[in-house]
């Protein structure tokens, strides 16, 4: 049975969707209430309670002008700058909290074995989530629609690993990140199967602030390989651990919110939500 929190945001996802389509129309609050089928009243406000902002405002930070203005005017003092300007530790979460390490040569090779995951599914704002790890750390986390598919794309990065289905610690801290604050927070591992290649754009990734958005290029240009924007796109798309790896921050340059592993609009999603709970 679906939780609340899995039905308000697949309510919220397919206004997003309809926005992505009808953007230029500007579509109004009864439009969009009319659609998931709630009174504008009780739309506006299960909305504010899920965004912590309105529509109306969510749909101006989600906007290719927004977007656009972002990385023209804010990219310098957020990202740029590595944080000498003495940003907030809430802006900075996965930069602080977050350290990624790279499985052994023997991990990485031999799929998994000698590897005990404790995996488990859980509720996140933006839907289902399944979060596993290994006794160094969290080493796969995805949003999902269906538990078996995504238990079978789990066992496939892994398919010599032994699996238990168990709640950790670990994930539980993993969740707390969706609070986006820093006292309640612990240090987390990200154990992971990647190439040094892989490793140097995710850790790059951690750098992007809460709120912030980049660019492929900036990207390529921070790890000092200033063309490898392709290959950078390769390996952001390949990031295993939705959100804790902040690839959703990643856009196109035209502003375009762009692809993503776990579908466009829960991208779009995240943008406007972690815009809509950061103080400028």
């Amino acid at each position: 049975m679906n939780t609340q929190k899995e039905l308000d945001y697949n309510r919220i996802a397919q206004v997003i969707h309809y926005v992505n389509a009808n953007f230029q129309k500007q579509p109004s609050l009864e439009e969009l209430a009319a659609l998931v089928h709630l009174s504008p009243f009780h739309f506006q406000r299960l909305f504010k309670q899920w965004a912590g902002t309105t529509p109306k405002k969510f749909l101006q930070y989600i906007s290719l002008n927004h977007a656009k203005s972002m990385l023209r005017d804010r990219q310098a003092t957020l990202f740029d700058t590595s944080f000498d300007l003495g940003l907030s530790g809430t802006a900075r979460l996965h930069d602080l909290f977050v350290n990624i390490q790279g499985m052994t040569p023997g991990e990485f090779k031999n799929g998994g074995d000698k590897l005990h995951i404790s995996y488990y599914f859980y509720q996140s704002p933006f839907g289902g989530l399944l979060v596993a790890s290994t006794s160094k750390g969290i080493c796969h986390m995805a949003f999902y629609e269906d538990q078996t598919k995504a238990l079978v794309a789990l066992k496939a990065e892994f398919p010599n690993a032994t699996y238990g289905l168990k709640s950790v610690s670990l994930h539980q801290n993993a969740l707390e990140f969706f609070n986006h604050k820093s006292d309640s927070l612990e240090k987390i591992s990200l154990h992971l199967r990647a190439t040094d290649f892989q490793l140097k754009v995710w850790e790059a990734l951690l750098k992007i602030p809460f709120g912030g958005l980049s660019t492929y290029g900036k990207i390529a240009n921070q790890i000092k390989n200033p063309k490898a924007a392709r290959a950078v796109g390769t390996a952001i798309g390949s990031n295993p651990v939705a959100f804790l790896i902040p690839c959703h921050r990643v856009i196109q340059s035209t502003g375009a919110i762009g692809g993503y592993k776990w579908e466009p609009p829960r991208k779009t999603a995240i943008i406007g939500w972690e815009q809509a709970n950061v103080a400028w």
